[in-house]
Parts: C-alpha cells; sequence; structure tokens
C-alpha cells in the first residue's frame, strides 16, 4: 500500500512539474492586444456586434456604452432581449435613440428545439450587415480600442475565428479562491496555446469576446448548430476549428472586463446548467474529472499532512508545485499570490459543484436556463 501510494504520489508531482512547465511557457506566448498594432480605418472590414440579453437591468447601462463607444470606423451592435422580466428592453430602447449604430429586436417567445442564448444570436445575426461578427455577453465591459486591436490580430495572423482572455472582478475571499481555481483548472484543461495550431484538436471559446468571419461562421452552419447547446460560446470554437477554420486565442487584459457572479453562492447556483454539460452530459466524464481534482489537488496536501519520510517529501513537491501554480493564476487575474495556499479549498469547491450539478440535473432530468426547462434527453440530442 505503501509503494503504491509513494508512486500515486512520485506522479503527481511529476504531472504537476510537467503540465505547470508547460502551460506557463505556453501561455506567455499567447498574443496580447496592448501589443498589436492598431489597424488604420482603411484597412478596417465592416463588424457586428451580437449581444443576447435576459434580465440585464442591472449590468447593461455599465456594459452597453463601451459596446456603443468602440474607436472603429465601421461597426453595428446589435443587442436581442431574450423575454426579459425587468427593464432590460427599456433600457436597450433608451440607448438606441441615442445612437444609430445599435439596434434592438425584442423576443418575446422561444420557439422549441432551441435554448435562449443561441436562438438569440440566431435572430440578431439574420439582422447582421457585417464582413465580421463579434459575438459577447451583455454583462462584458470593452475598452475602446478592442475591436479595432483584435480584428488587426486576426488579419495579421490569418485566424478566421479569435477569442480573447479578459479579466473578472473579483471581490472577497470566496470568490477569489474559486475563481483563481478555475482558472488554472482552465488552462491546464483546454491548453488555449495549441488552438492556433491546426494540426492540435484543441479548440477554444470565450463567451466574452469571439471575433468570426462571416463567411467562416455561415460555412459552419450558424447557432442552428448550437440550438441546443448549452456551453454554445466553447462549442462555436469547436465547429470552426471541426470546419478546417483557422483559430486563435489572446489576451485582452484589461480591455475587456466582467462582473461574473456575485459570491460563492451564485457561482454555484448559475453554473450549475454548465458543469455537467461541459462533460456532454457523461456521468462516467464527470466522475473521473471529480476523481482527477481530487487526486492532483487534494490528495498531496493530506499526504503531506498525515505521512512521513519518502511518501511525505513526494508529497511535499506536489504541494509546492500545486501551489506556485495557483500563485501564478491568481496573479494573472489581478489577485494576490498568496491564494496560492487556498488551492486544495477550491479544488474541494469543484468537486462540490460537479457532484451537485450532476444530480441536480439527472434529478430533475434537465436543465432550467432563462426560466425554461430542457430535458437531458433533448440536450444530449443536441451535443456538437
Amino acid at each position: 500500500m505503501t509503494l503504491f501510494v509513494r508512486l500515486l504520489l512520485g506522479t503527481i508531482a511529476v504531472l504537476w512539474l510537467v503540465e505547470g512547465t508547460r502551460a506557463f511557457l505556453g501561455m506567455s506566448k499567447l498574443p496580447r492586444l496592448a501589443g498589436v498594432t492598431r489597424l488604420p480605418d482603411s484597412d478596417c472590414p465592416t463588424v457586428t456586434v451580437l449581444v443576447a440579453a435576459r434580465d440585464e437591468a442591472a449590468k447593461l447601462p455599465q456594459a452597453l456604452p463601451t459596446l456603443l463607444a468602440q474607436d472603429y470606423p465601421r461597426y453595428e451592435v446589435i443587442a436581442v432581449d431574450d423575454r426579459s422580466r425587468d427593464a432590460t428592453f427599456e433600457i436597450l430602447e433608451k440607448f438606441s435613440q441615442e445612437h444609430k449604430n445599435l439596434t434592438v429586436i425584442r423576443l418575446t417567445e422561444l420557439p422549441k428545439g432551441w435554448l435562449g442564448k443561441p436562438h438569440s444570436l440566431s435572430m440578431a445575426y439574420r439582422e447582421a450587415a457585417g464582413d465580421w461578427l463579434v459575438f459577447t455577453d451583455a454583462d462584458v465591459r470593452f475598452a475602446p480600442d478592442v475591436l479595432r486591436r483584435a480584428m488587426g490580430l486576426a488579419l495579421e495572423k490569418g485566424w478566421d475565428h479569435l477569442t480573447l482572455f479578459g479579466e473578472m472582478d473579483l471581490t472577497g475571499f470566496w470568490e477569489k479562491t474559486t475563481i483563481t481555481y478555475f482558472g488554472l483548472g482552465f488552462t491546464l484543461g483546454v491548453e488555449p496555446w495549441q488552438v492556433s495550431n491546426p494540426r492540435s484538436r484543441r479548440y477554444l471559446g470565450i463567451g466574452a469576446f469571439q471575433l468570426l468571419s462571416r463567411s467562416a461562421y455561415e460555412a459552419i452552419g450558424t447557432h442552428k448548430r448550437l440550438a441546443m447547446e448549452i456551453v454554445d460560446d466553447m462549442k462555436l470554437g469547436k465547429l470552426v476549428k471541426l470546419g478546417g477554420f483557422r483559430s486563435g486565442v489572446a489576451s485582452a487584459d484589461e480591455r475587456i472586463r466582467l462582473r461574473w457572479y456575485e459570491g460563492l453562492g451564485e457561482i454555484v447556483r448559475g453554473t450549475t446548467k454548465n458543469v455537467f454539460a461541459f462533460d456532454d452530459y457523461s456521468i462516467l466524464r464527470v466522475a473521473g474529472r471529480a476523481l482527477a481534482v481530487f487526486a492532483v489537488s487534494v490528495l498531496p496536501f493530506l499526504a503531506f499532512a498525515l505521512s512521513s519520510g519518502l511518501t511525505r517529501l513526494l508529497a511535499a513537491v506536489a504541494v509546492i508545485a500545486a501551489i506556485t501554480m495557483h500563485a501564478w493564476s491568481a496573479r494573472r487575474s489581478r489577485v494576490s499570490w498568496l491564494y496560492g495556499f487556498t488551492h486544495p479549498i477550491g479544488a474541494c469547491i469543484l468537486c462540490y459543484m460537479l457532484v451537485r450539478a450532476t444530480t441536480i440535473t439527472l434529478w430533475r432530468g434537465g436543465v432550467v436556463w432563462r426560466d425554461t426547462f430542457y430535458p437531458l434527453k433533448e440536450l444530449r440530442r443536441g451535443l456538437v
């Protein structure tokens, strides 16, 4: 038994050292918008920004003005109110009266066979005139030069699709602990630096910002292919890669900002629809993910506290590597590196969320999103 534990801890330590080094080197190679040359007006193709909003009255007044204040010569914004119950539509209407480049669409019904967000974006696309499309969320704030620099980067690299990492506004211990752990796990699991490699199967789509040429979007089947996809942003990136188009990832740093969820309770509840969907509603896959998270992020800490000798030494290597990588993830999120020491707490929270979301989805027999229930059978049938 002791030999098995030592082999396991040794393997975990090596994984942290190898994968941590790969992630650090890989992410350091991602382009940054700050280093992109501003595209001249004459080289700027037409762009349409598409936004789906549902009960966003609290965040729209801060986010929407930034979308309408872009330093870009030829662009439009199409915002869709998806059956909101608050003042979302009234806010959009008010802004549309003051900004000629804003078009507002109000939806009052959801057709069968569609999720609310993909349907809204599909309706926005029908009205879009741009040669390039930007998909974003109603709570995302852009710096004035985001479109110009992102478009310049995509044209420079020859990419058909560009998704950007932004920054989240994090408040309090639990938000910072949870989100910095999520960020590290996402980086290690998705490997964003591999997305631009045509030979790699890695793909990525971030809901805050996805720039896509109209021709590529139409060739992959538009959001009709994503009609029943909960994680439509990620799967849009997947369709791009499957379609043989070039995809890239860059960092916008503070040029793209958002307040995702407020507090741990809202994070847990808000991601209930996503967590099981991320594993394509596979019980085996989500169980494997939870077991892996516990093994690499909790077990070494327990072994270090409870063992001695060589076993403790191997655990210490894994612990130090895990804390170091979490501290790096925290600094990338503009959070104190000391949050690296919250690593096992973040892991336990994620394990709880995986089990909770899976249990709730199976118990309900489906997912509730935007006040609409979607049967699990239909969601599985609509997977990309």
